[in-house]
């Protein structure tokens, strides 16, 4: 593997993005130790202060991370880019009954967009972050590596970076294994060594979901069917499901049904009612292609020559084969060679040769070939059907 960190020039600043974990915590340490003139900058993005966000208390952990290296701390609120440019997106994506992921989206327009512009008015001849990924420099464009630590890989979330904003990126960590962070993070006497890792979006937090997304959208209850269009309960609104979802549908046992669990199959926007199935590997919740839009290809020489690949359509799940080809509209059309379960539209579809990402795209349809023509209603936002039917 190539070597992670560049030899520092003289005077070359690197800001390294403090979230107040551990990750970044290293990454600091790693900068520090290897030259480089190290100075940190928390961000944050949400200011509700309602007890669920973290940001508070992040903050004064990367505090004391700095103290301990020794190293500035610049603090910047980025709330109203947040808004403007991922909160926004992640509502009108949910309106539409898709399912949106903005995690990616807040790394490309806050992250490495607006903040990398911030830190480089600071000075900064790189930046870097405690994400586990890695980044191969060429004579062309960079190349965005998986980690070393496959479990906790995040090239999936990076995807959609620019080449330009990766060249100035280091990824001090991606070459390590969480255990091995925690350890290094102990022997410098960092305070945060033991921190749990963060999960979910900040402005979500711990909170209920449904609760929280009710606040910001309307949400019609609507009818919960069966494929076959048998009404089994009441939804609280279809912003509030995801395709597969399990928990959470109140629908106990029905005369003439088995008792098993149900699964969300799908949505009829047009009549505001979820189609729910209780075989988990049901037809309506399998797709053996799907079409990928706002596609972003991180070196564009690959948008010249789409062919087979490997491709997640979710984070932390499996690389699966498939083929790409460039559809109509500027779609992408996506083949692949096993069929899949819940792929969802608004997820983003992350391509992958061996270790090298190659960019990714917005799932926009879904389709099951096995399905006979008209054998299920085309919805608004998940469309699963026969091909060409």
């Amino acid at each position: 593997m190539q070597k992670i960190l560049p030899d520092p020039s003289s005077g070359d600043t690197v800001i390294v993005g403090m979230s107040g974990g551990v990750d970044s915590a290293v990454a600091a340490l790693l900068l520090r130790d290897a030259g480089y003139s190290v100075q940190g900058l928390f961000m944050s993005n949400w200011e509700d202060d309602d007890g669920y966000c973290t940001t508070a208390a992040d903050f004064q952990d990367a505090r004391r991370v700095c103290e301990t290296l020794g190293i500035a701390l610049h603090r910047v609120s980025f709330a109203a880019e947040y808004r403007a440019r991922v909160f926004g997106n992640f509502l009108r994506e949910y309106a539409a009954g898709r399912t949106p992921n903005p995690d990616v989206l807040c790394n490309r327009e806050i992250k490495f967009g607006v903040c990398l512009d911030y830190m480089q008015r600071l000075g900064a001849a790189w930046i870097a972050t405690g994400h586990y990924a890695q980044i191969r420099r060429t004579a062309g464009y960079p190349e965005l590596l998986k980690a070393a630590d496959g479990a906790k890989d995040q090239s999936y979330f990076l995807h959609s970076l620019a080449a330009p904003a990766l060249s100035k990126t280091l990824f001090p960590i991606g070459g390590l294994h969480k255990a091995q962070v925690r350890g290094m993070a102990h022997a410098a006497g960092l305070p945060v060594f033991d921190k749990p890792d963060s999960t979910g979006i900040c402005f979500i937090g711990e909170r209920p979901f449904q609760e929280f997304l009710s606040r910001y959208l309307h949400t019609a209850p609507g009818p919960i069917e069966t494929a076959e269009g048998m009404v089994v309960g009441e939804h609280r609104g279809l912003a509030l499901y995801t395709l597969g979802q399990r928990s959470g549908l109140r629908v106990g046992g029905r005369i003439g049904a088995a008792a098993a669990p149900w699964y969300v199959a799908d949505k009829i926007m047009a009549r505001n009612a979820l189609v729910v199935v209780q075989d988990q590997d049901h037809p309506l919740l399998q797709s053996d292609s799907f079409d990928a839009e706002q596609m972003h290809w991180i070196d564009p020489a690959d948008a010249d020559a789409p062919a087979d690949c490997m491709v997640k359509t979710r984070y932390r799940q499996a690389d699966m084969p498939c083929a790409i080809r460039l559809g109509d509209a500027g779609r992408w059309r996506v083949t692949l060679k096993r069929p899949a379960r819940a792929v969802t539209p608004g997820q983003y579809a992350v391509f992958y040769r061996g270790e090298r990402c190659l960019g990714g795209g917005v799932i926009a349809r879904r389709f099951n070939a096995q399905l006979a023509p008209g054998a299920h209603r085309i919805t608004y936002n998940s469309p699963i059907s026969a091909e060409g039917s």
